[in-house]
């Protein structure tokens, strides 16, 4: 049987940064895929870290977890929203990353004395992931993190320039987004910004095949055309990007537009015409909903920036199409609640939200939201910490249990109902492991967890280092706190609900991360429907 010959993509981005490089690999990677062909994403990302598990979310946007627990960039989660491709550690690599791994080898001799450079040796490891990642598939879509032209990026893109040159012309395509911008006074749409971008990039060493121009409206093919001349790529290869009511609706523009035919051109790919019939009746169902709106407050800690929630923004716009209906989160800081009335703030909404987080800022915020949920019958849907927020609320307010007022979530606190397990302790004093990952959860037979999932054995990833403590689980269920998700080979507690409460669920795990637009979670389904459920109650 012949080897497969991997086709390459190489995507960057040039002008300004979050100009839409993962959506539109994501979106590239939806047409191949229905195409027929196997795709990978690989996103190369040029910051120091090793991963982005220790950068903070306000700054750099939400961690996004695989099933073997490798903590990533977001734009991962965009792959798999739009995809069926399996990722994990191997689709992502930073700076650090590369970095570290070069270091490794020369600390243990494996360069034999040789001065270990940046050219080859950092560009070598770089096209080593690149390849690794690549393997057994049709089809490898890279991003490069970043703008061309900042110092960071440079490795990378050295490395990609070298790849046309070991795999063959025939095999690699660059394609290069940038901005055009329109600029009210002059009336007219600015194609200079472009020039330079594409100028710098051939400076390095690359010259782009296709450009993908972000814009806010159309553009006249006599303007593809100068932008085709000045930037030395063939006529045809200039794509517009423009704005839309709907992330999910570009895989749809872009085929439109004929990116999909122009790379399998140009990389001789033999493939059917992608088949995006569902694809189009689900964006139909986002922009035009029949059950009109719901309102979800979302009282997080890190909601200053919307991308740190970004998984969970996208798991709520899949439950409205799941229920044909347009989910409008409203974003409410934690601290406000802290010395706010829960009334004022929480009385306008459909369903409360309680996502996860770190450490012990906001948490007295989160708690006054579970108690307002849970006392008016508001559906309430807890995650991570938002469980554990839950546990404290009602272990205070229920068991009475003084000894819950604490919430300093550190291992040297002691903490009743919510503790750091032995088994996520660490070897310094510092801290411990988290829960990375994919776990298994049986579900109760009977439970409102089980008729959602309508299955009873599931498995969903987690990132967390606290868990309920198992000491109380008796006194807790006394009260009528069901347990209806565990994982019984660790013993844990993964979903609690109150069978007296309309709608209140809570699960350790992060369900947004498996979440799709085809194929929406369960637990954000069966949470809109409540909230829905409400809306149209309060109307009669």
């Amino acid at each position: 049987m012949r080897a497969r010959r991997t086709k390459y993509i190489f995507v960057t981005g040039g002008v300004v940064s979050s100009l839409g490089k993962g959506l539109a690999s994501a979106s590239i990677g939806a047409l191949l895929e229905n195409r027929g062909l196997e795709i990978t994403h690989l996103k190369l990302d040029p910051y120091i870290n090793v991963d982005p598990g220790t950068m903070s979310p306000i700054q750099h946007g939400e961690v996004f977890v695989t099933d073997d627990g490798a903590e990533t960039d977001l734009d991962l989660g965009h792959y798999e929203r739009f995809t069926h491709a399996p990722l994990s550690h191997a689709n992502n690599y930073t700076s650090g990353r590369i970095y570290d791994a070069v270091i490794q080898k020369e600390r243990r001799g494996e360069y034999l004395g040789n001065t270990v450079q940046v050219i080859p040796h950092i560009t070598d490891e770089i096209k080593a992931a690149i390849r690794g990642t690549a393997a057994d598939f049709d089809v490898c879509i890279t991003e490069v993190g970043g703008t061309v032209g900042d110092i960071e990026s440079l490795p990378f893109l050295e490395a990609i320039r070298q790849m046309r040159y070991d795999v063959g012309p025939e095999n690699v395509c660059y394609i290069h987004v940038t901005l055009l911008p329109y600029i009210p006074t002059a009336g007219e749409l600015k194609t200079k910004p472009t020039q330079h971008s594409v100028m710098k990039l051939r400076e390095i060493g690359i010259q782009p095949d296709m450009l993908i121009c972000r814009t806010d409206r159309e553009i006249e093919q006599s303007m593809r055309d100068k932008i085709a001349l000045f930037c030395s790529v063939p006529p045809g290869s200039v794509f517009t990007s423009r704005d839309v009511p709907t992330i999910y609706e570009l895989p749809l523009v872009f085929k439109e537009e004929g990116i999909d035919e122009k790379i399998a051109e140009i990389l001789n790919i033999w493939s059917r015409a992608p088949q995006m019939e569902r694809w189009a009746q689900m964006v139909e169902k986002i922009k035009s909903p029949r059950n009109g709106t719901v309102r979800v407050a979302v009282v997080g800690k890190y909601v200053s920036l919307i991308e740190s929630y970004k998984s969970l923004n996208e798991a709520l716009v899949h439950a409205g199409i799941a229920n044909d209906c347009h989910v409008e989160p409203v974003f409410i800081d934690s601290g406000v609640l802290e010395t706010g009335d829960a009334q004022s703030i929480l009385g306008d909404v459909d369903a409360i939200l309680v996502p996860g987080g770190f450490g012990v800022r906001g948490t007295e915020g989160k708690i006054a939201a579970v108690r307002y949920a849970r006392e008016s019958g508001i559906p309430f849907f807890g995650i991570c910490l938002g469980l554990q927020m839950a546990i404290v609320e009602f272990a205070r307010n229920v068991l009475g249990l003084n000894g819950a007022g604490s919430v300093e979530l550190d291992e040297k606190t002691p903490h009743p109902v919510v503790t750091l397990m032995d088994a996520q302790k660490g070897v310094s004093d510092k801290g411990g492991t988290m829960r990375l990952g994919a776990y298994p959860c049986t579900l109760s037979v009977g439970s409102k967890a089980a008729a959602l999932y309508g299955i009873t054995q599931i498995s969903e990833r987690h990132r967390h280092r606290f868990e309920v403590n198992n000491d109380y689980r008796e006194k807790l269920a006394e009260k009528r706190m069901v347990f209806s998700g565990v994982n019984s080979d660790l013993d844990l507690v993964e979903i609690i609900e109150l069978p007296d409460h309309p709608h209140f669920i809570a699960c350790q795990f992060h369900p947004e991360f498996k979440s799709k637009p085809l194929s929406p979670h369960p637990l954000f389904a069966g949470f809109i429907q409540a909230a829905l459920e409400r809306r149209q109650q309060k109307s009669l």
